[in-house]
């Protein structure tokens, strides 16, 4: 049976409730979500040039952690992401295997200057989570508009998609769940 374990990474990102994300998964995935306070150390991942962690090196410390390969854990931070190739990124997932992470850093409506949004912020993060678990489960970025799988570059298209997987998205967790 596949279960989701949600990790802060760093610390506890401000004005989140791990416990709403863990109720949405549980309800859009069907997947036993358990929140873990486990300690990592993410000193190694910060780049202090650009002031920002390298979120590859964040996955490499979470496919670390004891786990069989039926759980998949999902790492939260409230610091910001980057891979070298890209300014920076919401998060990061192993395809097909059980890793995945994001940030809330840029998922803050404040970020671009808006009102303080908690229920924005916390339909953002279980987008985000979502998306990224389903990188775990082997589902690639989807075409499709109304799926939680389709590309974000921006905080506009995390807002556009819904917190749910298409069809044929949703017929590939099945096979696979």
């Amino acid at each position: 049976m596949h279960s989701v374990r949600i990790i802060t990474l760093g610390s506890h990102p401000r004005d989140v409730s791990l416990d709403l994300l863990a109720r949405g998964i549980r309800d859009i995935l069907s997947l036993d979500s358990v929140i873990e306070p486990i300690p990592l150390d993410i000193d190694a991942a910060l780049d202090p040039s650009r002031k920002q962690y390298h979120s590859t090196e964040l996955l490499a410390s979470l496919v670390e952690l004891e786990s069989s390969g039926e759980h998949r854990v999902l790492g939260i931070t409230p610091y910001d992401l980057f891979i070298p190739v890209l300014t920076f990124v919401f998060g990061q997932a192993q395809l097909n295997n059980r890793a995945a992470l994001f940030s809330t850093f840029r998922l803050h409506n404040e970020f671009y200057g808006l009102p303080h949004s908690p229920a924005r912020l916390e339909e953002r993060c279980l987008k985000e989570g979502l998306h990224e678990l389903g990188h775990t489960f082997g589902l690639r970025h989807c075409m499709e508009l109304p799926c939680v799988m389709n590309s974000s570059t921006y905080v506009e298209d995390i807002d556009l998609k819904p917190a749910d997987f298409c069809l044929h998205c949703r017929e590939h967790l099945r096979s696979v769940c």
